[in-house]
């Protein structure tokens, strides 16, 4: 049995395209495997704790071997919280809409509580950065308003798939699968749905790849975290300003 985190990117619901193309993902993967139980994080409804000035101070006192205050502490426990709520899981399924050539404001929220050293990468000063959430797929459903295909100079401007892939591979995914429904808007309605449909008849073929290459995916390396007021295995911030 393997437990699958479905974390949907978009506040349209059944208007998402995005939605639509890891709705039928999760579908039929659910269809296959029933007894996997699969938990849904709509990231516009969820209550994401704020990665603000006092959590911020709360990792920078980890990072300097101090002791936490009371308020510090009740504040990385927050993010100790969502850390470990995906980690738990075993399947990461995605549904990310890009917004402004990049990703939902809601979604770089989540991502900047997970990106924790120690918790999701470790530095070292031989061996640089590596991810500690290792041999877990991700499947990820993509909806762009316009075409940034490969090779063109569009591409420049996706900072959508390209961030995602970087930022979930720098903490230890290797296996990310994805399906891509452009564009949505740019060449009018019925080109959208025409698109759409494939990517759905896709992303439906796409679950068993998903479900039989992992069905034992070792969690070990991803499965501990540091206890707040101790020492990271990171020696470095991850970019936090």
């Amino acid at each position: 049995m393997s437990r699958v985190l479905y974390i949907q990117a978009s506040p349209r619901g059944k208007r998402s395209k995005s939605l639509a193309v890891t709705d039928a993902f999760i579908k039929a993967y659910a269809k296959s495997n029933p007894d996997d139980p699969i938990a849904a994080l709509n990231l516009f409804e969820a209550n994401i704790p704020s990665f603000d000035g006092l959590a911020v101070q709360a990792k920078y006192t980890i990072l300097h071997g101090m002791e936490h205050s009371a308020e510090e502490l009740q504040a990385w426990r927050s993010v100790e919280k969502v850390i470990e709520t995906f980690k738990s899981a075993d399947k990461y399924v995605m549904a990310v809409p890009m917004w402004n050539f990049g990703i939902p404001y809601r979604l770089k929220q989540y991502i900047d509580l997970l990106v924790q050293p120690g918790y999701t990468f470790s530095f070292d000063p031989q061996q640089g950065y590596t991810g500690l959430v290792t041999a877990k797929p991700l499947f990820v459903g993509y909806a762009r308003g316009g075409e940034y295909p490969p090779g063109t100079d569009a591409e420049a401007f996706d900072l959508q798939k390209r961030y995602i892939e970087l930022i979930f591979g720098f903490m230890g995914f290797s296996q990310i699968e994805s399906v891509v429904v452009e564009p949505t808007l740019q060449g009018g309605p019925e080109v959208a749905q025409r698109k759409l449909a494939a990517a759905v008849e896709r992303a439906e073929q796409a679950w068993a790849a998903f479900s039989c290459r992992f069905q034992k995916a070792a969690v070990t390396s991803a499965s501990t975290l540091i206890p707040t007021g101790g020492t990271p295995k990171a020696g470095r911030s991850g970019g936090i300003r």
